[in-house]
This record gives C-alpha cells, structure tokens and sequence, in this order.
C-alpha cells in the first residue's frame, strides 16, 4: 500500500508531501506588498544573503524541497545562487515572506530582515512588521535608489576590500536592564527614564558624486540599517537621512537641535557615517561641514532644550589618510590590558539656575584615531559601527557608556584586516572617545519607572 511503501521509504513520502504542499502553494500567491519588498531589495539580497543553513531552514518549514535546493546549489557563485532563491519565493504561497524572514533571523541575518521590512508601508507610521497591513507609510525614509557612481580610489577611507573572512553584522537585540540595576545606580547618573529616552539622528552617506575623488561607500547600508535598530531598541525615536549634501546635512542638524520635543526627551544622538577628514566629515557633493560646527549646535548656547541632557555622537569616518599597518607585539602575547576609562566626577543634582559652561555634557565616539583611516567590510559594515553595536545590545543593562566605549576601543584594537595580497592584510585601527560628560551615562534599556 501507499502507506507501507512511506514507511520503507520515509524520505522518499516527505518528498511527495513537499511536492503536494508545493502544488497547493502554487494556487496562492505571496502577498502583493512583499512580493515588492523582495524586488526592491533584490540587488542587496542577491550580494548579501548567506544560503547555507538558510536553505536548511526553509525545507523544514516546506518552503522550499530538496529538489529546489539541488536546483539552486548548482547554480555557479553565491550571486547566481541567491538569485535562484529569490525567483522561487514569491512562488511559494502567503507564509513564504514570513517565514524566509523567520529564516534569516535564525541565521543571524536580522540585518536583511530589517531592510526587507523597512520597505514595507505601515498605518501606524512605524516600520512594518509581519502580519501588518502593507498599505500604508513608513516613519523613516527608506534608502534613496541611485545608481552607483563611478568608483575611483581615494585614499581617505580605503576600505571596499573586504577586511576579513566572515559576513554579516550581528544584530543582537538589546537587553534590559533590571529594577534593581536601576535603582542601586540612578543616583550618580544622568535621568534617563523618559518615553521614547530621546529622539536620535543618523545621517548616511554612501554615494557620492563623481566630481570628488570620494568612493562609493561599500558596506554603509549594513552600518545605517544596525545603528537604526540599535537605536530603537534603546528606546529612542530615530530618523534616518541618506546622501545629504553639505548643505543639507548642516540644516538637518540644525533642523534637529531644534526641536521642541527635545525639552520632554532626557537625551540625544547624532550619527555620523560618510568621508571624512581630522575635523571635518564629506557630504556626498565633496564638500566639507566641520565637526566642531555640529558640536556647537548643541552646546548649552544654541541647544537650551538639551542643557544638562547627555548628548551623544558616533563619528565613522576617516580623520586622515594613513592606514595603521600595525606592529608586531615584542613577546606576541597580550602584556596589558587597556587603559581604563576615565569616569564623571560630578556627583551632585545639577541646578538649572547655575550657569553653564558653553559645552558640556557630550561623548563622542570616533572610528579611528586623528590622522588615520577607518576600516570598513564591504559585508559587515565598519569595524566600529560592528563593535559599538555588539557592546551596546550586550552590555547597555548594566555598563555606562563611557565604558561601554573603552570596551569598544578593546574589541577594535584586537582586530585587523584580512584582504590577503592587499597593502590592506593585516592592516589595524584604533577607536577612541572624548568626553564632557559630568555624570555616569546609563541607558536603562526597557526599564519603565512605576507612577
């Protein structure tokens, strides 16, 4: 019978069950919404996706068979091989995007799950989520479709080779901290419990005009799409703006620090991602804003709605031209750890009455040291934007985040290139931070305060 021969053969009964499903699957099309949300994303998704246990994944879940798999393994190159993938899924009923989106999170690719779903309209101005309507608008622009500009050398930011030898950001969600944590270490930090803990800025450049030796910043959408996320899952209100001119930049910054909801908001972040050089950053039409023009913006002067507010900027960019080849340790052990950071020592309630100094309150992080370049994989985004999310998602429920930053400053100093046969392999990088902050900065993730 049909059922003793499953039983000889249960492998070969999966199969014409998968074949079955597959049938019925074909009379039921995947939404219209995400049917345009892999075709707009088609390009990223075919040069991103890492198949291996992806396609593990979707055969247990029957999106995919065996077969299929054969079809798109024998395909030539990881490129032609996702392509494959992406022809199939839209053929493979409603709970194929939902369940490919499952998939990609169990494979620590959350990175491409979140670009799919940017593109995703949603009523409720915010970014879609499975299940959701999919007629709607979404809170933050999504990436600007341009095509690439030509991609001439330039030695600022070097960085188009892929540095070393793994893909994709991890993408870890952020852990809470606990009431208890809370409440042992408010009283030497700054108030940070409001709802959203500040609103946050992240301007993203990534292609510029040919008129500028600037290159095409290959990677720069893995390191906006975490950034966004990290944020959010801090609890703040993030806006996402990509391939600003000077000009532009300056007046959203403007724009920015001066807005009203900042006076209900116990923080701020600005994030900087683009060219640069020691002082200043590019926008895409090569033109130079400085940064100390962007920190005067929101000092206690032009930004009253801030004052005595933590303000925090996250700089990737290059601040010169020289590629740190690194040195060979004397004994190629670890002799030391890294210096530890410097903490606040203003322990007291600021008093609103009390007159400022013009700047203060600030912590900033930059990529690299003065006079060098910043790392970037052209897979996993900047070395930096890698680690300040790692340590941020892992340790923000219990660490402040000048310390924080000093584990960054570890994690960056351990690391190095790997572009074998480039003047890159082997290459190094070293972060560092400074700091006006007159309080510990903790960021109490999901921590609400009881009424």
């Amino acid at each position: 019978t049909a059922a003793q021969r499953n039983r000889r053969a249960p492998g070969a009964g999966r199969e014409r069950a998968a074949r079955g499903r597959s049938r019925m699957l074909g009379a039921w099309g995947m939404q219209r919404c995400h049917q345009e949300a892999l075709k707009k994303n088609r390009v990223s998704l075919a040069k991103q996706l890492v198949l291996k246990e992806l396609l593990e994944h979707l055969i247990g879940r029957d999106i995919i068979t065996t077969e299929m798999m054969e079809t798109i393994q024998a395909k030539d190159g990881s490129f032609s091989q996702n392509v494959e993938l992406l022809n199939l899924l839209p053929k493979r009923g409603p709970e194929a995007f939902s369940i490919f989106c499952e998939a990609l999170r169990e494979t620590k690719q959350q990175h491409l799950e979140e670009m799919l779903l940017k593109t995703i309209p949603s009523q409720n101005n915010g970014i879609s989520r499975l299940g959701q309507d999919c007629e709607s608008s979404v809170l933050f622009p999504v990436r600007e479709s341009c095509l690439s500009p030509k991609r001439p050398r330039w030695i600022g930011e070097p960085m188009n080779h892929s540095l070393d030898n793994g893909d994709g950001p991890p993408c870890t969600m952020v852990k809470p901290c606990t009431p208890e944590f809370y409440h042992a270490h408010q009283h030497l930090a700054y108030k940070l419990i409001s709802q959203p803990r500040g609103l946050a800025l992240v301007l993203s450049n990534i292609h510029f005009s040919s008129e500028k030796d600037l290159e095409f910043r290959s990677g720069g959408d893995v390191d906006y799409t975490a950034l966004e996320m990290l944020f959010k899952h801090l609890g703040y209100r993030v806006t996402v703006l990509h391939d600003q001119t000077m000009q532009d930049m300056l007046e959203a910054l403007q724009r920015f620090s001066q807005l009203q909801a900042h006076r209900d908001v116990d923080s701020c972040i600005v994030a900087l991602l683009s060219h640069g050089i020691e002082g200043g950053i590019y926008g895409v039409d090569g033109k130079l804003l400085q940064l100390q023009e962007i920190f005067r913006l929101f000092d206690n002067a032009n930004c009253p709605n801030l004052q005595n507010k933590p303000k925090m900027f996250f700089i990737q960019a290059c601040r010169g031209d020289e590629t740190d080849r690194g040195v060979d340790q004397k004994d190629g052990k670890e002799r030391s750890d890294s210096p530890g950071c410097e903490e606040s020592d203003a322990n007291k309630e600021e008093n609103p009455r009390l007159r400022l100094p013009t700047c203060s309150d600030m912590i900033c992080g930059y990529a690299c040291l003065k006079g060098t370049a910043a790392m970037r994989n052209t897979k996993r985004g900047s070395w930096y934007v890698e680690a300040l999310t790692s340590v941020f998602a892992e340790d923000s429920q219990n660490m402040h985040v000048a310390d924080m930053l000093v584990k960054v400053n570890r994690l960056i100093k351990q690391r190095e290139g790997y572009a074998p046969g480039t003047e890159f392999h082997r290459c190094k990088e070293m972060s560092e931070y400074c700091s006006t902050l007159c309080r510990d900065l903790y960021l109490f993730p999901g921590y609400i305060p009881r009424d």
